[in-house]
């Protein structure tokens, strides 16, 4: 059974932690080996899908006061995070003959599957927290001194 630890910072999610570890992975391993005519396709889509994950994270982290702030970075960060799949999946079956290492893209779309399947579960925690746990701020009623 799992210990459930008070989460202090975005940094405590286990899904922000997965996301940037296989976003180094991808950054590093995958996106430098793609050739030069996908430098402003398929290279730059998978530059930015795989690190907005965990900065959709981080800002969503931030905004978990509003009513609906985490809830909308959350659902944004999976949507990134199917797009990656989506992305890597093309890497691997475009260019695998030659230049992508294919086992280590198939273990990045299963890491990045198994960090949506995260996001969706949290996505649906943080609803249930927040309809009998908490009394959430409006945005619109929010006043700062």
């Amino acid at each position: 059974m799992r210990e459930n630890k008070r989460i202090r910072s975005f940094e405590d999610l286990e899904v922000y932690q997965a996301s940037y570890k296989v976003m180094l992975i991808a950054y590093k391993e995958i996106i430098p080996k793609l050739p030069k005519q996908e430098d402003y396709d398929l290279k730059s889509q998978l530059r930015r899908s795989v690190k907005a994950i965990p900065r959709l994270i981080a800002e969503g982290h931030s905004k978990r006061h509003q009513k609906k702030g985490f809830q909308k970075y959350i659902d944004d960060a999976l949507t990134e995070s199917n797009e990656t799949i989506v992305s890597l999946s093309q890497a691997r079956d475009l260019y695998s003959a030659y230049i992508i290492n294919v086992k280590l893209c198939e273990e990045l779309i299963d890491k990045y599957d198994k960090i949506s399947r995260q996001l969706y579960n949290l996505a649906l925690a943080w609803d249930r927290f927040n309809l009998r746990n908490r009394k959430t701020i409006d945005d619109s009623s929010y006043a700062t001194d």
